[in-house]
């Protein structure tokens, strides 16, 4: 059995049609009262390397804030079960976006398995049933990941990974869809802010199967930081999830990986020189500084991962699989390590390897 192998064959990513970026640092702006923390905001904003995100909600009319009149977030706060009816609408239109998509790249005939990551709403029947009866999939075999957060898209990916393995004649199909941006919250907290200016929606699908195409997947791994599991948060308000993305995050993963058997259990056997490609999750400017830092890589190793940030924001789980997507379209992307953080905090990844 150890001689079975997986392949991720395809990979395709969709988002909304509303880019709020700019409608966030405006509305923003306006929650804090102090000068200075004001202008640090802004400041901070410039840096972090975002240029778009996008979101299921449209602006208020006028293309104003979404506090505006008319906005998903004018007058009180909605509340969470308002905000997970929005999910339970729109996700599953999303995630479907992604799959007509992937479908464009792959023959979709003949999937045994289904496999959703989401960690932003929760609804049942489950968004994996509304995603397999709407494909004309009803007694497929499901998984839901749910509430892993960015991470999940190599929970995901792992899970088909073994289910491939285990059946050589499977195909899998792994979606990982997010909405983000239903959990805004008021507050004045520079960190929070920060926190929330990263986020953005989208989803992605793929296709794993025995079938030589795409990225061979190896190797996987999964470790969690000591004394860490307050630094990322994702608890459910009566006002939507509430994240907290603590400012040491960056710090933390740069020591970690600065450490010999830290990347020891990275490369896994590969030496360094033979990592032509990395896959990291985009969870900000300064998370990605941190990975290049941490293992020594040249300017520009990064490259898909910031490309990425600029265009899409962080949508959680499934910004890894855009990544993905993104250096799978390289023809010198040969051999790579795919990896993502998340609450715990936890990485996990794998190594992946074009098929010859």
């Amino acid at each position: 059995m150890n001689d079975r192998r997986a392949f991720i064959n395809a990979i395709a990513g969709v988002t909304p049609d509303h880019d709020v970026h700019q409608l966030f640092i405006d509305w923003a702006e306006g929650q804090v009262d102090d000068p200075r923390l004001r202008k640090l905001f802004m400041r901070m904003a410039e840096r972090s390397g975002i240029e778009h995100r996008w979101s299921v909600l449209p602006p208020a009319p006028g293309n104003l804030p979404h506090n505006a009149p008319g906005g998903f977030y004018h007058g009180p706060s909605p509340a969470t079960s308002t905000r997970m009816q929005c999910y339970a609408e729109e996700a599953p239109k999303l995630a479907l976006g992604a799959i007509a998509k992937l479908r464009a790249q792959a023959d979709l005939d003949g999937v045994t398995h289904l496999v959703v990551a989401s960690c932003t709403g929760f609804v049942a029947p489950g968004i994996d049933q509304i995603i397999a009866r709407e494909i004309g999939l009803p007694d497929v075999e499901r998984t839901l990941v749910g509430f892993m957060g960015c991470y999940a898209a190599v929970c995901a990916l792992r899970t088909a990974h073994h289910i491939v393995r285990s059946d050589p004649e499977a195909r899998v199909l792994v979606v990982t869809v997010e909405l983000c941006t239903l959990h805004l919250q008021e507050t004045q907290q520079l960190e929070s802010l920060l926190a929330m200016l990263q986020f953005s929606d989208g989803a992605a699908a793929a296709l794993v199967t025995a079938e030589p195409g795409g990225f061979e997947m190896s190797h996987l791994f999964s470790a969690a930081l000591e004394d860490s599991a307050g630094l990322i948060q994702w608890t459910i308000g009566d006002t939507g999830f509430e994240m907290t993305l603590s400012g040491e995050v960056p710090a933390r993963i740069q020591h970690a990986l600065e450490k010999e058997e830290t990347r020891a259990r990275l490369y896994n056997g590969w030496v360094a020189e033979a990592v032509d490609s990395w896959a990291v999750h985009a969870g900000g400017r300064s998370i990605l500084d941190a990975v290049e830092r941490g293992l020594e890589l040249p300017q520009g190793a990064l490259f898909a991962s910031r490309d990425v940030l600029a265009s899409q924001g962080n949508m959680s789980s499934a910004t890894l699989m855009f990544v993905l997507a993104m250096l799978m379209e390289q023809p010198d992307t040969r051999r790579g390590v795919a990896i993502a953080f998340g609450p715990g905090l936890a990485a996990e990844g794998f190594h992946f390897e074009r098929a010859a």
